[in-house]
């Protein structure tokens, strides 16, 4: 086996291959289950209340699943997130909001499909550029980023403040 996935139609049953598509609703277990894996502790039924929220920015907004399939079964390996912002003081851009590869499948090529695919994204939308921002101690993400060619442009700070 090769170091990376790709859709393989001539794929045997006992042969990966991999798929990616835009998230429907019924993924949202799969989802909360990745998404505690980089410590994001949210429920299915939560996820799947922001899918329905998330549908209705087609355009602004989309989000897709990996699936790899071997031997018959179908596993959702991986997902991405992504988002268009418009700011006043630079040029729209596609911010990837989200993604994980489980860790089982990491190093396989799955996340960088998941890139290409919210590049191809971002051009239908008119962007000619894609960011993403990275927690400091993800040193393997940052890695990762480096690879698929991301340039790194600054060190934030973040703030937030509850609404009540």
């Amino acid at each position: 086996m090769s170091d990376s996935l790709t859709d393989r139609p001539d794929a045997t049953p006992r042969s990966p291959s991999l798929i990616v598509r835009p998230v429907l609703l019924e993924d949202a277990q799969a989802i909360s289950e990745l998404s505690a894996q980089l410590g994001y502790d949210v429920s299915s039924e939560a996820i799947s209340q922001r899918i329905v929220q998330l549908s209705s920015h087609i355009g602004s907004h989309a989000a897709f699943v990996a699936c790899l399939k071997i031997a018959g079964n179908t596993e959702i390996a991986g997902w991405i997130e992504v988002t268009l912002m418009h700011e006043l003081q630079s040029c729209s851009f596609a911010l990837i909001t989200g993604l994980v590869v489980s860790e089982a499948h990491r190093s396989l090529g799955i996340g960088k499909r998941l890139c290409a695919e919210v590049e191809s994204w971002g051009r239908e939308q008119g962007v000619t550029k894609i960011r993403v921002t990275s927690r400091i101690a993800r040193e393997g993400a940052h890695r990762f980023y480096l690879r698929e060619g991301f340039e790194r442009i600054k060190t934030w700070a973040v703030f937030e403040k509850m609404l009540s």
